[in-house]
C-alpha cells in the first residue's frame, strides 16, 4: 500500500507532464498501480496499527553481541543465520540483513561538494528569526537555484497558514513555479523525517494538497546537513547584516516604530534595487538577467492565482551604493520616503 506521500507524489510529478511508465521508473512502483491512483478522486484513507513483533525478537541480544564482538572485523549475515536457527528462529535470511544493517555505526559523512541547479528545478526556503520576545518578526526566504533570484517577506508567525501565504507570493513573485522546493526540518513541513522509509518522509497534509495545486514536489535536504540548502542559508544572514539590520537603525535613530507593513514595503524596494540587480558572486550575472532565462522553465500558476511580475521599473528610482557601505543605501531610502 503506498503512503500518503508517495500518492501525492503521483499526482504531482503527471501534473509536471512526466509519462506514467516514468512516474513508476521514478517511484519504483508498476504502471498498474501509478494508473491506479491517478484515477483516484481522493486521497487514500489509512488507520494507525500497533507494530506487530517481529520473528527476529527472542534473538536480537544474541546477534548484538555476536556483533559487538567481531568489531572491527564483520561476521556475514549467512554465518549469524545459521546459528539463530539452530536456536530456532524459524524467519528469513532477508529479515536478519535487514535488521543487521541498522546496527551498522554511522558513516562518516563525506565532503560536500557544491552543484548548480538546473533552470526552473528548484526553490530553497527557509525562516531568519530578525526580532524575538512578544513582538516577533520572521523573515521568509525564498531563492531560486538557477537564479539565484531572492524573496523576502516579514511576518509575525511561522504557523502553516502564513507559509502557505508566502509560498504564494513568492510563486507569484517569480511569475512561475519551480519542480521541487527544498526544505530544512521545519516543523510546519514535515511531520516526521524518514516515516516510512528512509527518505520517505510525513509532510504536512496542507503542504501536500499546496503542492498538488501548483505542482511543485517538497523535498527535505539531508538532516545536520543544512549545507545542502547554502543558496538561501545564506541568504537569510545577507538579508539580516544588509536589508534588516541598516534599515531598523535608521528608524529607531530617529524614534520610528518598526512594523510589518512599512518592512515589507521597503525589503521589496530593496530586492529590486540592490539584491536582485547585483552581480551575484558565484554566477557571475545578476539574478534578475537569468530569471528572465529560468522563467521558461518555471511551471505556469495556476490561473485562479496568476498576478504580474513586479519589475523594478514599478518602484521609483534612487541612488544605490556598494553593497559593503549599507548605511549609504538607506541614507537614500529614507531620503526617497521623506
Amino acid at each position: 500500500m503506498l503512503t500518503l506521500e508517495q500518492f501525492m507524489e503521483i499526482q504531482i510529478l503527471y501534473k509536471q507532464g512526466m509519462s506514467r511508465r516514468a512516474i513508476a521508473k521514478k517511484l519504483g512502483i508498476s504502471r498498474n498501480t501509478v494508473r491506479k491512483h491517478l484515477e483516484a478522486i481522493s486521497l487514500p484513507v489509512y488507520s494507525n496499527r500497533q507494530p506487530q513483533p517481529s520473528k527476529l525478537d527472542p534473538f536480537k541480544p544474541y546477534i548484538q553481541h555476536r556483533i559487538s564482538t567481531a568489531r572491527p572485523n564483520n561476521i556475514p549475515a549467512s554465518v549469524i543465520f545459521d546459528e539463530i536457527v539452530q536456536q530456532g528462529f524459524t524467519g528469513s535470511l532477508s529479515l536478519l540483513r535487514q535488521y543487521i544493517r541498522t546496527t551498522k555505526p554511522t558513516p562518516i559523512p563525506e565532503p560536500v561538494v557544491r552543484f548548480e541547479t538546473a533552470a526552473g528545478h528548484q526553490m530553497q526556503v527557509d525562516w531568519g528569526t530578525m526580532r524575538s520576545g512578544s513582538q516577533p518578526i520572521y523573515a521568509f526566504l525564498a531563492t531560486l537555484g538557477y537564479s539565484r533570484m531572492l524573496f523576502v517577506t516579514f511576518v509575525d508567525n511561522m504557523k502553516f497558514e502564513t507559509l502557505k501565504q508566502c509560498h504564494m507570493d513568492s510563486f507569484d513573485f517569480f511569475g512561475g513555479v519551480p519542480g521541487e522546493v527544498l526544505y530544512d526540518n521545519m516543523k510546519t513541513v514535515v511531520l516526521q523525517r524518514d516515516a516510512y522509509a528512509r527518505g520517505r518522509h510525513c509532510f504536512h497534509k496542507g503542504l501536500w494538497q499546496l503542492s498538488k495545486d501548483y505542482g511543485f514536489v517538497p523535498r527535505l535536504c539531508r538532516p545536520y546537513r543544512a549545507q545542502t540548502k547554502g543558496k538561501v542559508e545564506r541568504m537569510v544572514s545577507y538579508v539580516r547584516h544588509s536589508f534588516y539590520i541598516p534599515y531598523v537603525t535608521r528608524l529607531n535613530d530617529g524614534c520610528k516604530a518598526v512594523t510589518l507593513p512599512t518592512l515589507n514595503y521597503e525589503v521589496k524596494r530593496w530586492l529590486h534595487g540592490k539584491a536582485n540587480v547585483r552581480t551575484h558572486a558565484t554566477t557571475q550575472a545578476r539574478p534578475i538577467d537569468r530569471l528572465e532565462e529560468e522563467q521558461h522553465y518555471l511551471l505556469p500558476l495556476p490561473h485562479w492565482s496568476q498576478l504580474p511580475l513586479a519589475t523594478g521599473g514599478q518602484l521609483s528610482e534612487f541612488d544605490m551604493a556598494p553593497i559593503h557601505h549599507d548605511l549609504a543605501v538607506y541614507d537614500a531610502l529614507c531620503r526617497e520616503v521623506r
